[in-house]
């Protein structure tokens, strides 16, 4: 687990430079809090200065919680403990840090960003949208007071990571390499090594007496993090949707009659065409052409030797041709039978020729014909206007004091609630039971409200529908009791016992291998009922293949010194592997241009991202950074204390 959150944090994403900040913006607002983007809250702790600019030890708090959050999106396991103790603390407070200094420098040099493209992004998030998946300034002003931020801190946020973007994105593009530095790296990976494994099973060992009382107390104490259930909360709400406004959205007779004369030119008979056409810069060249296709030959074979191409427009009705050429080449199009040849026609952009290749006549539709499709249409605009004004009476309840009971009785909606759950929509008294995807959105909302706050309204579907969602209680991180979980906590104990005799076997083989004794001699020295030794022959490029799906005892066998042997852990307690490295086959790479050229697109691929640790770092230098590490420590402590918790 502890290797999955490095991973997680170590990555492109987790320790990039913030290139996707407005990702994390609609993401975060999809989860109902985007606090932690602006800086400051009732906090005195400077936990790091940028050039002037003071670091708080809530935003960071806010932030390595965002992040937990972002990590439980791929392991629902994961918990602050976790995050913790692979560095995600000092590892979120330098992405914040590197961001606000690329912001610093960016400024000293003259950079700025216009307020229009800061607008345009955040037009673009998803959380600001309507029904019609446009920009909603109400929908926008809503969002952002619920979470309680500005326009203006949004505003800085994105522009300082627009900023970000543009310093850092021409070093993440620097991927070249010469072909000298990826020789060496090419021979590694034909490098062949050649060993033998062996599993000593923690079954293959006494599994001794059961445990006393007091060594499972002991045992469970020691281990309480274990049976620790994350924070769970109860999450009210009652659904508004499509189907439950079906009999608002019954279009009339005369609402189908009325949108049929509103779009007669749709319905009407309309005739599409396919044209060939070639552009020329001369109208006498332009002449000659239409007299060669008028003459019979074809318009591809004219353009061609005339050095040009002839283009195509296929099936378009004369509005959209006009759109792809001009309105005066559409005319002309259209005022022509099949298979003639038009022009030259003048445009902006020269002399057309044209030949209409294939007319259609697309016939109209009676407005019995079109009821199937206006009735749709209608349905549909109804439903979102019906379920657009339940909303607006709903949040103008919230807006006046109303409490999810009230809002819930007056709408006359069903109620509902939800198990004890987590983050991830899990109920641990549950856990062969998987979340429930259409409550995610319910779900987020509930963790990004704190006891007391007003009902949330949450979109929950692209047709408008929509969730009112309140807090009912939180359950607090805790322990199961030891008499709830004792038979988990017997077969705990019993197994990492037996993987502590397991590995006192695996030593003492390991022992005598690493004095001169051949491997599987010493196995069977041992008298522990185990398989052979398997041996082994692989290159690190056959490693690299496997994407990082690589056995921890064959990554081990290609890190150590020939002819000595090491333990390592098999997962799960399930024993010790034995591994011996018998040799080292160095590769050479020089000649093969194959192995050279793939080294080169590998290496390429991660170069550009060091460049840009390399730039920011000299940006840093440059703006002036320093750290309270008694502060990072002391939020450290305080988000440990949250145990599970995220919130």
């Amino acid at each position: 687990m502890l290797a999955f959150v490095r991973r997680f944090l170590n990555s492109t994403l987790g320790k990039g430079i913030a290139l996707a900040f407005l990702v994390v913006i609609a993401l975060a607002f999809a989860a109902g809090d985007i606090s932690g983007l602006r800086p400051g809250g009732a906090s005195s702790d400077v936990v790091a200065k940028v050039g002037g600019h003071k670091v708080h030890d809530a935003e960071l708090t806010k932030q390595v919680q965002q992040e937990l959050e972002g990590a439980r999106q791929r392991d629902p396991n994961v918990d602050m403990q976790q995050l913790i103790a692979a560095g995600g603390v000092e590892n979120i407070l330098q992405r914040l840090v590197t961001s606000i200094a690329l912001e610093k420098f960016a400024n000293k040099v003259g950079m700025a960003v216009n307020n229009k493209l800061v607008d345009g992004q955040i037009a673009s998030i998803p959380a600001f949208q309507g029904f019609d998946g446009k920009f909603d300034q109400a929908t926008f002003e809503r969002a952002i007071a619920q979470r309680g931020m500005t326009p203006a801190g949004l505003r800085e946020a994105i522009g300082r990571d627009m900023l970000a973007q543009w310093l850092v994105s021409p070093t993440v593009g620097a991927t070249q390499l010469p072909e000298q530095i990826a020789l060496p790296y090419a021979s590694l990976m034909l490098e062949k090594r050649a060993g033998q494994i062996v599993l000593i099973p923690s079954a293959a060992v006494s599994q001794g007496n059961p445990p006393t009382d007091a060594e499972l107390t002991a045992f469970y104490a020691k281990n309480r993090a274990r049976y620790t259930v994350p924070e769970r909360r109860v999450i009210r709400y009652a659904l508004v949707r499509a189907d439950s406004v079906a009999g608002q959205a019954t279009p009339t007779e005369a609402e189908i009659a009325q949108a049929y004369r509103a779009a007669a030119s749709r319905f009407a008979a309309t005739e599409r065409r396919t044209v060939r056409q070639v552009v020329l810069a001369d109208q006498n060249a332009a002449n000659q052409l239409t007299a060669k296709v008028k003459g019979g030959t074809a318009i591809d074979a004219a353009a061609r030797a005339a050095g040009l191409e002839a283009a195509s427009f296929s099936d378009l009705d004369k509005a959209a041709l006009g759109a792809q050429t001009s309105q005066a080449i559409a005319t002309a199009a259209f005022a022509a039978s099949e298979g003639a040849v038009v022009g030259p026609v003048r445009s902006p952009l020269g002399w057309h020729v044209l030949r209409v290749e294939k007319v259609s006549k697309v016939a109209g539709k009676t407005l019995e014909q079109a009821r199937p499709e206006l009735v749709a249409e209608l349905s549909r605009s109804k439903a979102a206007g019906a379920i657009n004004a339940v909303q607006e009476k709903i949040d103008g309840a919230i807006n006046d004091g109303a409490t999810f009971a009230e809002v819930v009785s007056e709408a006359k909606l069903s109620a509902q609630s939800t198990a004890p759950v987590t983050s991830a929509g899990t109920n641990p008294d549950q856990p062969n039971t998987p979340a429930d995807p259409a409550l995610a959105r319910v779900i987020e909302a509930g963790f990004g409200a704190e006891q007391g706050d007003a009902p949330q309204i949450v979109q929950i579907e692209q047709d408008g529908s929509f969730a009112v969602v309140g807090l009912d209680r939180v359950l607090p991180a805790a322990p199961r009791p030891l008499a709830q979980v004792r038979d988990v906590v017997q077969k705990a104990f019993v197994a990492e016992r037996a993987q502590q005799e397991a590995r006192k076997a695996a030593a003492a083989i390991l022992a005598k291998v690493n004095g001169g004794t051949p491997l599987a001699q010493a196995v069977a020295a041992s008298g522990l009922k185990v398989p052979a030794p398997t041996p082994l022959t692989a290159t690190r490029a056959q490693l690299a293949a496997q994407q990082g799906n690589v056995p921890p005892p064959v990554e081990l066998m290609f890190a150590m010194t020939p002819k000595k042997a090491r333990l390592i852990a098999a997962p799960g307690n399930g024993g010790w592997f034995v591994v011996y490295l018998d040799s080292i086959t160095p590769g050479d790479a020089s000649g093969d241009k194959r192995a050279i050229a793939s080294a080169r697109g590998g290496l390429g691929q991660v170069v550009g991202q060091e460049y840009a640790e390399q730039f920011a770092e000299a940006v840093r230098r440059n703006v002036g950074v320093t750290k309270n590490d008694a502060a990072v420590a002391r939020v450290r402590t305080t988000l440990a204390g949250q145990g599970g918790a995220a919130n």
